[in-house]
């Protein structure tokens, strides 16, 4: 994925409101250092930068720009890191996760350990890897193997060791007459003033696992694998990746383009999506769908689009000036239900536009939240025409999309996410 650089996706509106690299930890001085320290134990060139910020999982957008990498802080698509420098991390967004339950595994990190974080962290860091068993990748049927994720830490500097070393040297000290052994008493003294007296101190981490069954991975180009349902199934983004795919009919899969009609009625057969046309045209994302539609077809407008969808008038005077069949596009559910109250037998392809069908649906009101979660994050990817929802659910497509949004659009765009955020 090519670094996506803020000053060049005119991200300042978004900063300023809050959605764009907002709820992060500021780091400087020692915490930098620190952070510094990780990103060398896991081989990585440590940032020039004296000043940053960072995440729930210690990736900085200042040091991604610098490294023209939003995925710096991993070692291949396999192997995911993470750094955890201060408590402030926890409950902090995760911008950019290579998976749909990055998020989860680092809320879980906290809660399992939430003390010895806080004693670690302050005078030391944590590196966190997410280990998933498999080395590399080397086919996208290497992620069916997903089903337990090991969490392993270091802790910076080996604090641990050190603790433990410490432990044997008092354990030394406290035998027979070692207490009068020179020796003894300068590795003590040498060991508390390097680091402290650790008698007392929580370092202990011990590696713990999580099962995980359908998520997200941005591996092999964006991959979705549901495996909670039917049948297993894979949603391919990557064509290239799709291609490949099919050549293998070694394993019972169901397999996918993102782009591929049936899609849809595969989903629905397996209790994954449903869909409600009537009770659609009456939702606020409905409305948001029609509007960007709108948005994407009148070019240069008189008045700021806020303007435009907040006036009836408005709104019809530029959809009237516009090519038939593109008005057909953006009305064409209403226009639908209008004509089928005279026209039992219309089929509702040859007046609802695909895509905007397709943004239509939703996860299937049997799925648990965390499965609706992830096929929020599927609808969106399908048919990324709600605004809001593909902010809420797919943030590295929205921020692409942004850069190419009129500039009172994005304005618009803005107002609404805040908006819809204040009822979550």
């Amino acid at each position: 994925m090519r670094f996506l650089c803020s000053q060049e996706m005119n991200m300042d509106k978004l900063k300023a409101a809050g959605l764009y690299g907002g709820a992060l930890v500021p780091l400087s001085g020692s915490l930098a250092k620190r952070y510094n320290g990780c990103l060398e134990m896991m081989g990585i060139t440590p940032t020039a930068l004296s000043h940053f910020s960072i995440d729930a999982m210690g990736w900085s957008p200042e040091i991604a720009e610098e490294k023209k990498d939003n995925y710096y802080l991993n070692i291949g698509e396999a192997n995911v890191n993470a750094i955890i420098i201060s408590p402030a991390q926890n409950n902090k967004p995760v911008h950019m996760p290579s998976h749909s339950f990055d998020r989860d595994l680092l809320n879980a990190v906290f809660v399992a350990y939430e003390k010895p974080i806080r004693d670690i962290t302050k005078d030391s860091a944590i590196c966190v890897q997410l280990d998933q068993h498999i080395d590399t990748f080397y086919e996208a049927f290497d992620l069916l193997r997903y089903g337990k994720i090991t969490v392993n830490f270091k802790i910076l500097n080996d604090l641990d060791k050190k603790q433990e070393a410490q432990f044997e040297l008092i354990k030394k000290f406290q035998e027979g007459n070692a207490f009068l052994d020179r020796e003894v008493h300068k590795e003590l003294l040498a060991s508390s003033r390097a680091y402290g007296d650790l008698r007392n101190r929580k370092l202990d981490l011990e590696p713990f696992s999580l099962e995980v069954s359908s998520f997200y991975t941005r591996a092999f180009g964006g991959v979705f694998i549901l495996k909670d349902f039917l049948k297993p199934i894979m949603i391919f983004e990557s064509k290239e990746t799709f291609n490949e795919a099919i050549k293998n009919d070694t394993f019972d899969v169901l397999l996918f383009h993102i782009e591929h009609d049936e899609l849809l009625e595969s989903l629905k057969s397996h209790l994954i999506l449903e869909s409600n046309l009537k009770k659609s045209v009456k939702t606020p994302s409905y409305e948001r769908i029609k509007k960007h539609l709108f948005s994407r077809h009148v070019k240069s407008p008189q008045q700021p689009f806020k303007e435009i969808f907040d006036s009836h008038f408005l709104f019809l005077k530029y959809l009237n000036e516009l090519d038939i069949a593109v008005q057909k596009k953006i009305t064409g559910v209403e226009l639908y239900f209008q004509k089928l109250i005279i026209d039992k037998s219309l089929q509702q392809e040859d007046y609802i536009d695909k895509p905007f069908y397709k943004a239509l649906h939703q996860p299937h009101s049997s799925l648990e939240e965390d499965q609706k979660q992830l096929i929020w994050k599927l609808i969106s990817t399908i048919a990324p025409l709600d605004p809001v929802y593909l902010f809420w659910y797919n943030k590295a497509q929205f921020y692409k999309n942004y850069a190419s949004w009129d500039e009172t659009y994005q304005d618009w765009v803005i107002d609404c996410i805040l908006e819809e955020n204040k009822k979550q």
